[in-house]
Order: structure tokens, then C-alpha cells, then sequence
């Protein structure tokens, strides 16, 4: 990434509001600091000469030079104040951005859903990689922002300025200034490019961290189970210990190139000084100029010092910058208008299809799916047009991943799932929708998964999710047909209980009974399919049976209902039972002969 990107700009309004004030903040600095040299000088040049004059004819110089140190603590208070307000919306905006974007990313590459993470050497989730990322990784922009970027903008202002003052001033001078200063940007590339790196592997490291946290608070009722809750912690501690050597590297080499650019600075303003003051003994050269020199001097290198010695709080912010725009720069555009020889999907009453259906599980050797093919007609909203579809066959079998093909979140290796709207003579493939018309057919379901998340807020305003006021005796019916009144019952609240994030804590089949309660509130006309990722799979007997009324309920309204199923009781629900099995991956046998 550049020092500024232009991307950046682009991508947050509150970057670019930020470096206009920078700029505008920027000359009126450099205007003070000329200012406070010429007043110095003159202030100084008559009682080191003998001639001073009377008080009275000072006191409007100092205050002047009162004023002009007012002003430029005015200016340092408002880069402080604005900068940290910028920095929050700025990553604010990014954030918002990235997670917009991946959302929108669609269908995503089935081989590709779980490769290595670049330079970590394990597998690792890109859903995992942009969590942290959008998390603490741009967090680390606020130093960039608050401290890095406006030095680089006095850099590019104020030094140019004074140079310019010291040229009208003493040419000698000016000639040293010009000769010496870009020794400083060399330096502070070379010693860039080494902290860049770290930083980078800093960063990877973070993502691995955060990577094998996610995966074992999602496994850890898995390891409770097996007694095994205790055993990844020696490998998240030596994530931590890493990303520590990591970070002490990374400050190690900082303080050392701060020490090397205020070494370099210093010569510099030292070898000004003694040119000014060997033509001073000379007399070649007036005392008043001089001491305004002397006063510019460590002026014109600050912009410079800062800069290197704000680099090394920077460079984390810049490489999740980078990482940030790559992600952006992949978001999908928006697909054209629709017209009447490209019209947008529609899912209610269509068919939706399945065709040899295959992807390749990674790192197992096996095609889970393999070769599914099916015909799946969606309900119209409509008494009597609903029905039950399940999927049937093994642990392993592709049955889940079946799942996120239909709902276009995943790419077939081989094979195209489409959507065929009611009447049209054509079908559409879910990996060929643009943007627009993905969050169409995304709105047209509802997915149930295996492990329900709720967002924060009151249990009723969960349930209902924006419905319409009118919904009370609805929802108290729902409530009944699927359990939840019971559940309700239970909270300390009832329905104005605190549930999600910070909220009451709930099982996972009570956080099942909340998302069917809010399926069964949606218009089935609206959302025609119903997706269920094996909804008993937690649940006792009586729970059981909630669902299977439920999805009753959701068939007689006319909707289609797509469930994953081991139990007899689902399967003999069913109107249509669609066998999912995996099958050798013929490719990946050449390679295990090979290993």
C-alpha cells in the first residue's frame, strides 16, 4: 500500500474529509513556525547586538510571539481532537465495507473454501482470516491515521515551505538543507522495507491465532464431549507466544530506526549550525538571519523525524489496509438493469434444479456431494402448493454442502444448480447471478442451520425481526406450535428478555425454537423455500415433535420445505427424499499414490 491511497480515499469518506483538514491544518503550521523564527530573530538580534530597544517597543513583538505559540497549540489540540474522531469513522466505514463486500462476494470457489492461509502453513477459513480482520486487524489503523498521516502531510508541506524561507534567508544554508534532507527518506525506506515485513508476519500470525480460536469456541461443545476441551490450549498459547516474538521484533527494529533518523537529523542541523556560525565570526553574515536559520533548522527535519518515528505505529494498519482494499477491490459490481430479455429471478412457483451436483472435499480425498442431481418445485404461497424435500444418506455424505449450493453460497466443482421461475422457458445458475439478483433469491428463503446465532436485542423484537405490529396473536400462536411459549415462559422477562450477544443465554434447541417461530411469522408468498440443516439433531422427543408440527405448518401455508434429515420421523414427512452420497475423488488419487 502506498503511504496514502487513493483507494483509501475512495473507500471512506471520513479518510477524505480527515486529509482535507490535515492539508488546511498543515499551512497554517507551517505559517506559525515561520512566523515564530522571524519573531525570535527579531526579538533576539538587538540585545545580543547591545542595541535593544526600549520595552515599550517590544512588547507588540511578544505579543505576537505570545499569539503565534497560542495558535500553534491550537493547531497541534485540533490535529489531535479531529484525527481520533476521523480514525473511528474511518474504520467504522472500512469495516462496514469489508463485511459488505464479502457478504456480496457470491458463490465462492468449492476447493478454494478452505485453503491454507498464505505463509501459515494450515488450513485456514477465509471467513475466519476476514472476522479477524475486520475485527482487530483494522483496528490498527487509528495509529496510522491519528499519527502517521499527519506528519506525512506536514512533511510534504512545511518542509518545502521552510526551505523555500531558509533559501531567502542564507543560500549556504539552504544548499545544505537540500543536499542532506533526502538522505533522511532513503533511510527510512531501507529500514521500512524491514519492518514491513515483520509487520506482515505479524499479522499472519494474528489471523492464525484468531483462525484457531474461532475453530475451537465452534468445536468446543464437540471437545466437552469427548473430554477434550483442554487439549488445543497449548496450541493457542504458543499462537500467543508467536504473535508476542512477533510484535517485540517488529518494536525492536522501530526503536532502533528512530534512533538512526534522530542520529541523521541531528548531523544535519549540526552542520547548518556551524556553517551559520563560521560566517557569523566571519561576518559574512547578518545576526538576524542567522538566528531565524538557526531556529528553522530543526523545523525543516521535525516533519521528517516524525514521520520515521511514526512508521513503526503504522505499518500494522497498513497491512491490514491492504488487506482490506484486496477484498474490496473483489467485491462484485452490481449487475445491469434489468430488461425484458434479462429479467431478474423469481422464486415463487419456480423449479429449482440440480445437476450432477459434485464437490471436491478438501483434504479428504473424497467428492461429497457426488453427481446429485434432483428437481426441487418451490411452493407458490399458495394452500396445497407446499411440500417436504429431504435430503437422506451418511455422516460425510455432502448432505450440509448439498445445502450451501442451493443456497449460492458455494460453487460446484462440477455440475450448476439453477433456478427455472415460473413460466420461463430458461433457467438461471446460481453461480452466474449478479450481485442484485443473489440477494433476490437470498430474500426469496429462509436457512435454519444446525447452530442458530440470534442478534442482540429483546427476545420479541428477535422473533418478530421488523414484522408488522399486527403480529401479536400470530406470534403467540407460532410460539405454541413450535415451543418457544414454554421457553418463554421460563425467562425472567418473557418476551422483553435480553437475548444475543450480552443478553440471556440459550441452548441451542431453545435458539432453534426462536428461529422456526420467526420462519413461521414470514409471508410465504414472499419466502417460498424453507431450508433446515438436521433441526432435530439437538432436540429431545417432544422437541421433536415441535419441529415436525412446525414444518407442517410451513407445507399447508405453501411453502417448499428442504430439510437435512437422519431421523424416520423427518424422512416420513417427506413428499420427496433425495439420496446424497460422496464418492473417490479420482483426481486427488494420483497424489496419494505419489505421497
Amino acid at each position: 500500500m502506498k503511504p496514502l491511497d487513493p483507494r483509501l480515499l475512495r473507500q471512506a469518506p471520513a479518510a477524505r474529509r480527515y486529509v482535507g483538514l490535515t492539508i488546511g491544518l498543515g499551512v497554517a503550521a507551517a505559517a506559525l513556525i515561520v512566523a515564530q523564527a522571524l519573531l525570535i530573530a527579531a526579538l533576539l538580534a538587538p540585545v545580543v547586538r547591545g542595541d535593544a530597544p526600549p520595552g515599550s517597543a517590544l512588547a507588540w513583538p511578544f505579543v505576537g510571539l505570545a499569539l503565534v505559540v497560542a495558535g500553534r497549540t491550537g493547531v497541534a489540540w485540533a490535529q489531535e481532537r479531529y484525527a481520533l474522531r476521523a480514525a473511528a469513522r474511518t474504520i467504522a466505514e472500512l469495516r462496514h465495507a469489508v463485511v459488505e463486500a464479502w457478504a456480496l462476494r457470491g458463490p465462492r470457489p468449492a476447493g478454494g473454501a478452505h485453503a491454507p492461509a498464505s505463509g501459515s502453513g494450515r488450513g485456514a477459513s477465509p471467513e475466519a482470516e476476514v472476522a479477524t480482520l475486520a475485527t482487530r486487524g483494522l483496528d490498527a489503523l487509528e495509529p496510522y491515521l491519528v499519527r502517521y498521516v499527519p506528519q506525512l502531510v506536514l512533511t510534504a508541506l512545511v518542509t518545502p515551505a521552510l526551505v523555500g524561507v531558509v533559501l531567502g534567508l542564507d543560500w549556504v544554508s539552504a544548499v545544505i538543507l537540500v543536499v542532506t534532507l533526502p538522505l533522511v527518506p532513503v533511510f527510512m525506506v531501507l529500514v521500512g522495507r524491514l519492518t514491513a515485513g515483520t509487520s506482515e508476519r505479524r499479522l499472519a500470525t494474528v489471523e492464525r491465532l484468531g483462525t484457531q480460536v474461532l475453530d475451537l469456541v465452534a468445536g468446543l461443545p464437540t471437545l466437552r464431549a469427548f473430554g477434550r476441551s483442554f487439549g488445543p490450549g497449548e496450541r493457542v498459547r504458543a499462537l500467543g507466544d508467536a504473535s508476542r516474538r512477533a510484535t517485540m521484533g517488529t518494536l525492536r527494529i522501530a526503536f532502533l530506526s528512530s534512533m538512526v533518523l534522530e542520529l541523521l537529523t541531528t548531523l544535519s542541523v549540526a552542520i547548518v549550525a556551524v556553517g551559520v556560525g563560521l560566517r557569523l565570526v566571519e561576518g559574512a553574515m547578518e545576526l538576524q538571519p542567522a538566528i531565524a536559520v538557526l531556529v528553522l533548522a530543526p523545523e525543516v527535519y521535525l516533519p521528517l523525524r516524525r514521520v520515521g518515528a511514526e512508521f513503526h505505529a503504522s505499518v500494522d494498519g497498513v497491512a491490514a489496509a491492504t488487506k482490506a482494499l484486496a477484498v474490496l477491490d473483489r467485491a462484485p459490481s452490481a449487475g445491469p438493469a434489468a430488461s425484458a430479455e434479462h429479467r431478474p429471478v423469481t422464486a415463487t412457483g419456480g423449479v429449482l434444479v440440480l445437476e450432477e451436483v459434485s464437490v471436491r472435499a478438501p483434504g479428504r480425498g473424497v467428492v461429497a456431494p457426488a453427481a446429485l442431481t434432483a428437481r426441487i418445485p418451490l411452493g407458490s404461497g399458495q394452500p396445497g402448493s407446499g411440500r417436504v424435500v429431504a435430503l437422506r444418506g451418511p455422516s460425510g455424505s455432502g448432505k450440509s454442502t448439498a445445502v450451501l449450493a442451493v443456497l449460492g453460497l458455494l460453487a460446484p466443482d462440477v455440475g450448476r444448480v439453477r433456478l427455472a421461475p415460473r413460466g420461463a422457458a430458461t433457467a438461471r445458475d446460481l453461480a452466474d447471478l449478479p450481485a442484485d439478483e443473489l440477494e433476490a433469491w437470498w430474500a426469496a428463503l429462509t436457512w435454519v442451520p444446525q447452530r442458530p446465532s440470534l442478534p442482540p436485542g429483546r427476545l420479541r423484537d428477535v422473533v418478530l425481526d421488523g414484522a408488522a405490529p399486527g403480529t401479536g396473536p400470530n406470534l403467540a400462536a407460532a410460539a405454541r406450535l413450535t415451543g418457544l411459549d414454554t421457553v418463554v415462559a421460563t425467562l425472567p422477562d418473557g418476551w422483553d428478555t435480553p437475548v444475543g450477544l450480552g443478553g440471556a443465554g440459550l441452548s441451542v434447541g431453545q435458539r432453534q425454537r426462536v428461529a422456526l417461530t420467526a420462519t413461521l411469522l414470514d409471508d410465504a408468498a414472499t419466502k417460498p423455500l424453507v431450508i433446515l440443516d438436521e433441526p432435530t439433531a439437538h432436540l429431545d422427543a417432544w422437541g421433536e415433535q415441535a419441529v415436525l408440527d412446525t414444518v407442517r405448518a410451513w407445507r399447508d401455508s405453501g411453502r417448499t420445505v428442504l430439510v437435512v434429515a437422519h431421523r424416520a420421523s423427518l424422512l416420513g414427512l417427506a413428499d420427496q427424499v433425495i439420496d446424497v452420497r460422496s464418492a473417490p475423488d479420482a483426481a486427488a488419487t494420483p497424489d496419494r499414490e505419489a505421497a
